[in-house]
């Protein structure tokens, strides 16, 4: 057997759920959510501890064996027992930056899969809002112009062909609304398995330049890993269809910036739909920002009212887990870097 640091990982979680007691800080200050998680651990030997501020998490965490809360690299470096961190969060690369979790010491776990839906929801309000035009008809109103006369570049989704670069969690459950709107959904991903029924072709990342030439909705909603970093570059954009639009609501570093707003200003790309940038936040100064084929919202894509619960949700189960000695859920893959 080959004992990679993902097994190592576990391996050493496994050894270390059997140390008694158990401490575990939780990153909140709101004692309610600290009663109630306690409700998720009743009659075992781990005893919570609540942290409000990141000195005092740091400070807390010192002694602790496990951490619910930030990937925050003093606090973890400064945790000399820790083998267990849960973040509230989907994306990982800062706390993949952290040796101890980079090489599999600490066991890491995220939250991936809970704001799919929202994410999705939002990916469709770019599509539409870009395909429709709706910044052009808002700028209208504003000035309070009426004219029937449509701006450039106005598209329909319906029979369109949309390319989901990175078909996991968030990008299915696009597929899954797109398929709404009549349109010819293909993809990419990484690791291969069944293909969802609303999906019509998934192809490999090499295909990917191929793939590009067929799409008239380009969705990126990779992670942020070795090989997904500045994907989008100038060679890549070069295969898209003239007049097709991009959208990124993946990582902001998976599109070369400069290489984006070149294909904008050439035509290349019709319009394009960004929650995530290179760098954010965004220079006041960067094109993007006044280029009218161009809508930003700022790394939203995942906000609504549930997405905090949702979070808290599936960190109590896995705390739940932690307690009973059970499997963990969505442990982080230190080799795929999610």
């Amino acid at each position: 057997m080959r004992f990679t640091p993902l097994l190592i990982g576990l391996l050493i979680f496994q050894i270390a759920v059997a140390a008694d007691p158990r401490k575990i800080i939780v990153a909140s200050g709101d004692p309610q959510r600290l009663n109630w998680l306690r409700e998720a651990v009743t009659g075992s030997n781990v005893t919570l501890e609540s942290a409000g501020s990141l000195v005092e998490l740091r400070k807390a965490v010192v002694d602790a064996d496990a951490l619910i809360g930030p990937c925050d690299a003093s606090a973890i470096m400064a945790g000399k027992k820790l083998h267990w961190v849960q973040t509230s969060g989907v994306g990982v690369e800062e706390c993949l930056a952290i040796p101890a979790i980079h090489d599999g010491h600490i066991i890491l776990t995220n939250v991936p899969r809970v704001n799919a839906a929202t994410v999705a929801e939002h990916t469709m309000a770019l599509m539409l809002a870009v395909a429709r035009q709706i910044p052009a008809f808002v700028r209208r109103q504003r000035d309070g112009t009426w004219s029937e006369t449509p701006p450039a570049h106005m598209a329909s989704l319906d029979g369109k062909t949309l390319l989901i670069v990175g078909l996991g969690s968030n990008g299915t459950e696009i597929a899954g609304r797109a398929q709404a709107f009549h349109m010819r959904i293909i993809g990419i991903r990484k690791e291969q398995g069944e293909k969802p029924a609303f999906v019509d072709y998934v192809g490999k990342p090499e295909e990917l330049p191929a793939l590009v030439e067929r799409a008239d909705f380009v969705v990126n909603s990779t992670p942020l890993t070795r090989e997904t970093t500045g994907l989008f570059n100038a060679a890549l954009l070069a295969h898209m269809r003239r007049g097709a639009f991009f959208f990124n609501v993946g990582r902001g570093k998976s599109v070369v910036t400069e290489d984006l707003i070149a294909a904008l200003r050439s035509g290349r790309i019709a319009g394009a739909g960004l929650d995530v940038v290179d760098p954010e936040p965004l220079p006041k100064d960067s094109p993007l920002w006044t280029m009218p084929n161009v809508l930003i919202t700022a790394h939203v894509g995942d906000e609504s009212e549930q997405k905090e619960e949702r979070s808290w949700q599936v960190m109590r189960e896995n705390l739940r887990r932690y307690a009973k000695g059970e499997e963990l859920l969505t442990v982080v893959d230190v080799r795929r870097g999610y």
